[in-house]
Parts: C-alpha cells; structure tokens; sequence
C-alpha cells in the first residue's frame, strides 16, 4: 500500500484553499466605462471611487464623493483604505488616465484583501475607470471642483452628485 495513502488527511485545508481562491477571484480587477461607473455609483451607497491621482487632485476637479488616497503614499495607507471602504461591494480606482497608478493600486489593494481577509467577505469587485479621471471630465461627467478633504460629495447645481 502506498504509505501517502494511508497518510491522515484533512479536508479543512482543501476547503479553506477553496475559498482563499474563490475570494481571489471575486477580487480580480476589471475595467469599467465613466457612463457605466456613472450608472452604477449613483445613489449606491456600496461604491468607492478612489482617486490616486497626488498633487494634481489639488488643482483638477475630481468625481464627487471620490476619496483621495495618493499613489504616493498609498502602500503606507492601505489599512486606513480597508477602514474606510470595509462596508463596500465595489471600488474603482482612477488616477489621471488609469494606465499605471490606478491599475497598480488597485492591483496592490487586491493583494492586499487577499493577504488580510480570508473569508472572502467585504469587497467583491475592484476596477479601474477606463481612461482615467482624464476620459471621465472629457467623456461630459459630472466633476466636482470642491476643495473639501475628504470630498463630501456635494457639487454645484450643474454637477449632479454622485
């Protein structure tokens, strides 16, 4: 008889690889288009968007309601991103035009949850806004020009908030 046959085995480790890989596949990232994102965040509370955009945050516009943690320093703040979104579905990352800082980010973000929770629960779907902050001013959505920090979400008449 084969000695790795008679060998105890345990079916909680399987179960437990199981679901690590069911978590990292829920938190795989994808793309998402402004008019979608639009569709999606408005009114839902269960939406992040984050913007890792660094300096130029402070003199653009951004998408109302978004929460700003700098490329910069996002590896520092990680913990502080999990507190902040823990009661989220979905979060979208952008930075000016979503090539490295937001796909990075996000990509971190994820390696991180999958380090930190592994249950699976909390956020399920991470993206990154197709074209970045960039695509979604040119794209006519609605921008938020205020110098709040942390954005409250709250725009002019003729910028619907999110």
């Amino acid at each position: 008889m084969c000695r790795f046959l008679s060998a105890p085995f345990s079916r909680g480790r399987g179960e437990e690889r199981k679901k690590e890989a069911a978590a990292a596949m829920a938190r795989s990232v994808a793309y998402v288009s402004p008019a979608k994102l639009l569709a999606m965040a408005r009114g839902n509370p269960r939406v992040a968007i984050i913007d890792v955009r660094d300096e130029e945050r402070s003199y653009q516009a951004h998408i109302a309601g978004s929460h700003h943690f700098a490329s910069r320093s996002f590896a520092a703040r990680l913990p502080e991103l999990a507190r902040v979104t823990g009661d989220k579905d979905t979060l979208v990352f952008h930075c000016a035009l979503s090539k490295v800082r937001g796909p990075s980010c996000a990509k971190m973000f994820s390696d991180y949850l999958a380090d930190q929770t592994k249950d699976g629960s909390g956020v399920k779907n991470i993206m990154v806004l197709e074209r970045g902050f960039n695509g979604w001013e040119i794209s006519g959505q609605p921008v938020c020009r205020c110098t709040d920090a942390p954005c409250k979400g709250t725009c002019s008449p003729e910028e619907p908030e999110l």
